[in-house]
């Protein structure tokens, strides 16, 4: 069974860090492309950051490029998503997502197997 269990939200103020883990089990880590992705109140769910666990490649969004940065420990199956200076307009849930690496790379909204998410929230 699959299963990606995540952690790290909370609160932070603006212009502060987190970094949030996903320990994924049940699956050849190396075969699968892990995301994070996040759905703000009354937003459509969006890519934020993916990684092809097989070859390192990432994709990440406008948004974030230059403050947040996506890893992973193959050895450990787990992912990190480092977030730095962070806005109040990345406040939202973030979720923890893996897919099957068939054909391209992506980081749509279309992944297989989700985490339930976990709450950041930056004040101002």
């Amino acid at each position: 069974e699959v299963q990606l269990v995540e952690s790290g939200g909370g609160l932070v103020q603006a212009g502060g860090s987190l970094r949030l883990s996903c320990a994924a089990s049940g699956f050849t880590f190396d075969d699968y492309a892990i995301g994070w992705f996040r759905q703000a109140p009354g937003k459509e769910r969006e890519g934020v950051l993916c990684i092809n666990s097989r070859d390192g490649i990432t994709y990440h969004v406008d948004s974030v490029k230059g403050r947040f940065t996506i890893s992973s420990d193959n050895a450990k199956n787990t992912v990190y998503l480092q977030m730095n200076s962070l806005e109040p307009e990345d406040t939202a849930i973030y979720y923890c997502a893996a897919t099957p690496i068939i054909g391209p790379f992506n980081c749509r909204n279309e992944y297989d197997y989700w985490g339930q998410g976990t709450q950041v929230t930056v004040s101002s």
